[in-house]
């Protein structure tokens, strides 16, 4: 980290205000594409929430993927969708659709599926989810991120003022919206690790744009005369070096997800590496210029009392 830091600039000079209006476009364009693609092509369900069967599965050999899927589409099970995973090619992931019938005809799958795999395959993990609680899931995870979403904004209406309250809830909205129009767009498996991921760059997203605000509360502290433009500029750049480190750190954590995570992490690695990239812009292109528009005043943040000025 030391080579890092030598090469790093102490203070940046990125005028954010000034070029609002370009990263407003491309946030609505982001914004548009997704929602359109989630309303036209949808989400690729994973078990959790579709109903189905997951197996994963270790083979004696390598495993010929495209005959043993030729094997299991021949019992009348629907389209099933065999993975190879991990650097032997003798793990694999079967996913099979919802089965009409309920529990009992998902059991009969099951079980026809380990009788055509046969003592070759060491079974290492089996879920079977049904219809019903797959729709209870779909629930739970929409109600999970909004409650997320309005929890996090009552905090900082508190912590702060509602003016910083809006602009972290414009800044989230974007993130959630644009993570889940990857996994639309690109019909990646959306599963309860997605979910967990979309959480994840919440609170990541909140933690910059907190420490953002702050450095403005504390501008608008010590610079009383400066125009409001002139001190947002100011704070993001005082604090854009942490706020890269912070992102280069945990870009280097969630690589080594994506690397040696498997299958069963690619779906949350790749929802994070999307995250870490809009969360750190949201907050700074988004939630930061945002402010103009909302008449903050210092008589907002300090109730008209004069205060000491702050040790830099």
């Amino acid at each position: 980290m030391q080579p890092i830091l030598r090469y790093m600039p102490h203070e940046f000079r990125w005028d954010v205000v000034g070029t609002r209006f370009i990263w407003y476009v491309l946030t609505a364009i982001l914004i548009v594409v997704s929602i359109g693609s989630i309303a036209t092509r949808g989400f690729n369900l994973g078990i959790d929430f579709a109903g189905g069967i997951l197996m994963e599965a270790r083979a004696e050999q390598v495993v010929d993927v495209g005959k043993l899927r030729g094997e299991l589409n021949g019992l009348g099970l629907g389209e099933i969708n065999i993975i190879n995973f991990g650097d032997t090619g003798k793990d694999i992931t079967i996913r099979v659709p919802q089965q009409a019938g309920g529990d009992a005809a998902q059991n009969v799958a099951l079980k026809k599926i380990q009788e055509n795999l046969g003592a070759g395959y060491e079974i290492r993990r089996t879920e079977v989810v049904g219809p019903k609680v797959g729709a209870e899931l779909v629930i739970s995870g929409a109600l999970a991120v909004a409650l997320a979403v309005i929890t996090i904004a009552v905090y900082v209406w508190f912590r702060f003022e509602w003016q910083f309250a809006l602009g972290t809830c414009l800044a989230l909205c974007s993130d959630v919206i644009t993570t889940l129009g990857v996994f639309s767009l690109f019909q990646m498996n959306f599963d309860l690790t997605t979910v967990a991921a979309v959480l994840t760059i919440a609170g990541y997203s909140v933690n910059d744009s907190i420490v953002v605000y702050d450095r403005v509360r504390e501008m608008l502290r010590k610079y009383k005369k400066m125009p409001l433009p002139d001190l947002l500029n100011l704070s993001v750049n005082r604090v854009l070096p942490r706020t890269l480190l912070t992102v280069f750190t945990v870009f280097l954590t969630v690589i080594a997800l994506l690397v040696f995570g498997g299958e069963t992490l690619f779906g949350f690695s790749i929802a994070m590496l999307w995250g870490l990239f809009v969360g750190t812009f949201s907050s700074i292109r988004v939630g930061m210029p945002v402010l103009l528009y909302l008449d903050l005043r210092r008589d907002d943040v300090f109730g008209g009392v004069p205060s000491a000025k702050p040790a830099e």
